[in-house]
């Protein structure tokens, strides 16, 4: 059980290091974005930094998902190797996010070069990429959603942890797929306004709640081990009757 006790640390602190990652991003760089291009290129140290953020990222998102996976398998398979799939296209498509960031630089650069010309093919282009960087974001928020939610169930049904503490983060990922839903189909701004109150809740329980409880408590290893023995007892049963 110690593995499981590491595991759960290891998962702790990802979940953490992603959320600080992912809050300084969206407060230094990508501002900067959203702005008049004109201003990227003298600001290219942010924006790169921002960029590096967003892998450092996508690495402890893919990270949670390995840790998981252990531990998830002995419950449900199926929804081990969906939550690791899910993780993983999320972080491609918060990849993309960070190329379109560095390709924003040189677009800039180009356009300062060639006299910053008013309604030139560089501003069209630039509302592209942004476009592009921002539903590629939307579309990570909506894969998140749906494989934390198969996580929560399992964490739910599981006891794995406390299950006010899953239930918890099924409300909370059911609020962020809703959002980037809701986002994606132009309803509602996640950006600024009301539509960040969505966040609230998931992003509690990924900074505070579940951290703080897999470093104190960690998963139910009493969960585990009657699942080892069950498993056990049925490969026992298994190799009786093949004899």
């Amino acid at each position: 059980m110690i593995t499981y006790k590491r595991n759960a640390i290891i998962i702790g602190a990802l979940f953490i290091i992603t959320m600080i990652a992912g809050a300084i991003e969206s407060n230094v760089a990508a501002p900067i974005l959203q702005g008049p291009l004109i201003n990227i290129y003298p600001k290219d140290s942010l924006v790169k930094i921002g960029a590096l953020l967003i892998l450092v990222m996508s690495i402890g998102i893919v990270g949670i998902a390995i840790m998981l996976f252990p531990v998830l398998k002995k419950h449900n398979e199926t929804i081990a190797i969906t939550y690791v799939s899910f993780r993983t296209i999320e972080c491609v498509f918060l990849i993309v996010g960070a190329v379109v960031s560095l390709f924003l630089i040189t677009l800039s650069q180009n356009y300062i070069t060639a006299g910053a010309p008013e309604n030139s093919y560089f501003q069209t282009i630039s509302n592209l990429a942004i476009t592009v960087r921002y539903s590629s974001y939307q579309i990570a928020m909506s894969i998140l959603g749906l494989g934390s939610l198969m996580l929560c169930y399992l964490l739910y049904q599981s006891k794995l942890i406390p299950r006010w503490l899953a239930a918890w983060g099924f409300i909370g990922y059911t609020l962020l797929l809703a959002s980037a839903l809701l986002d994606i189909i132009g309803i509602i701004d996640t950006v600024s306004g009301a539509g960040m109150l969505f966040y609230i809740p998931g992003g509690l329980w990924e900074v505070l709640l579940f951290p703080v409880w897999l470093f104190v408590k960690g998963f139910n290893t009493s969960t585990i081990a009657s699942v080892q023995c069950a498993n056990h007892q049925e490969v026992n049963h298994q190799e009786v009757n093949h004899q």
